[in-house]
């Protein structure tokens, strides 16, 4: 009977699902110890689950050893989880990649791991939504952006960067600052923007292009907040109100809002992160009437542990519904925040069903 009940408590207590799933996010959490085998593990511990009955549930090790209980030598309770370790080492790397001149191989930045290539590069685009190189050209392109305020030169900037040829730069320029280095350095204020500011059933919307595309959809209540924002955004560009030509535009984008089932094919200036750029490039493919979780998407870029950047990249996104980060949900199928409020989320995903 003894034995029933303790398999009750513990098959009743929410920590017993964490040791079924060996979810490695409780780690540190709680400890369990078995008492026939003697010892206690971490929640994700591989080794053979042990019998409800036979467990018992610790808030730290040191409370495990003091019941009588030794650390197990296959999940090694008393050090650091796999998961901790692994986000230790990637940091590393990233300061190393941060502060190199050039970019070390994935041989060199695998060996300081003390993992083989294949698994440091799971390892570390699981961890940072991005692939060595590809972290280090964000990194980069940041310190583009720092240096082009304060060098003399857009060529020393450049290079204090650490790209080691102009060429290179000037090859992915467009997409890292969205114009030349020279304009970027200027505030933009060579680049002229057209906009122009309408009205839906969601409130104000303004729809804003650059020579390259659509560069900003913003809804709000406030017409005048919106072309705030805007100029925020490009805060040295020349804005143009925009001539009648460009309001058929508009008109197509507040169709859209309207009828989703008229499809929306616009040519985009988007202008973020690398990462930010998977994410926002993932949302397109969503199709209308469908719905994906942030860990869904994250998944589908393959950086499965990056869920959190995945919601700030969705936070981000300056081109509403052309980019439908509305369609991206909770995990349970709820919504979540929206940037331009979560009932005008509702409202889109209603009409979209």
């Amino acid at each position: 009977m003894a034995s029933r009940k303790d398999s009750h408590v513990t098959l009743t207590d929410p920590r017993w699902a964490a040791i079924v799933a060996r979810d490695p996010k409780a780690d540190g959490q709680f400890f369990y110890s078995v008492k026939t085998t003697g010892v206690y593990c971490r929640p994700s511990c591989a080794s053979r689950r042990a019998r409800p009955e036979n467990v018992a549930f610790h808030a730290t090790s040191a409370a495990a050893e003091r019941a009588g209980f030794r650390p197990c030598k296959r999940c090694k309770p008393k050090e650091a989880s796999l998961g901790a370790q692994r986000a230790a080492t990637v940091a590393k790397i990233c300061r190393r990649i941060e502060s190199a001149a050039t970019l070390p191989n994935l041989a060199s930045l695998a060996r300081d791991a003390h993992m083989s290539a294949y698994h440091f590069h799971r390892v570390f685009k699981a961890a940072t939504g991005l692939t060595p190189r590809a972290y280090a050209a964000a990194h980069r392109a940041a310190r583009v952006q720092r240096e082009l305020a304060r060098s003399t030169t857009v060529t020393d900037a450049i290079f204090d960067a650490g790209f080691n040829s102009g060429g290179r730069f000037y090859a992915t320029s467009n997409d890292v600052l969205g114009m030349t280095p020279t304009d970027f350095r200027a505030g933009g204020a060579r680049n002229e923007i057209l906009f122009a500011i309408g009205e839906c059933s969601l409130g104000s919307i303004l729809v804003a292009k650059s020579a390259k595309g659509v560069c900003a959809i913003l809804l709000g209540d406030d017409p005048d907040a919106l072309a705030r924002d805007l100029q925020d955004r490009f805060p040295r560009a020349t804005l143009i109100g925009a001539d009648a030509q460009f309001e058929a535009l508009v008109a197509k984008v507040v169709g859209f809002v309207e009828a989703p089932a008229v499809g929306l094919d616009l040519p985009l200036d988007v202008r973020g992160t690398a990462f930010q750029q998977r994410v926002w490039q993932a949302l397109r493919k969503i199709p209308a009437g469908s719905t994906a979780s942030y860990r869904e998407i994250a998944a589908l870029i393959g950086a499965p542990k990056a869920v959190r950047a995945v919601a700030q990249a969705c936070a981000s996104n300056p081109i509403a519904v052309a980019i439908p980060c509305h369609r991206v949900v909770r995990r349970d199928g709820a919504l979540s925040g929206y940037r331009w409020g979560v009932e005008r989320k509702r409202a889109l995903l209603e009409r979209e069903a």
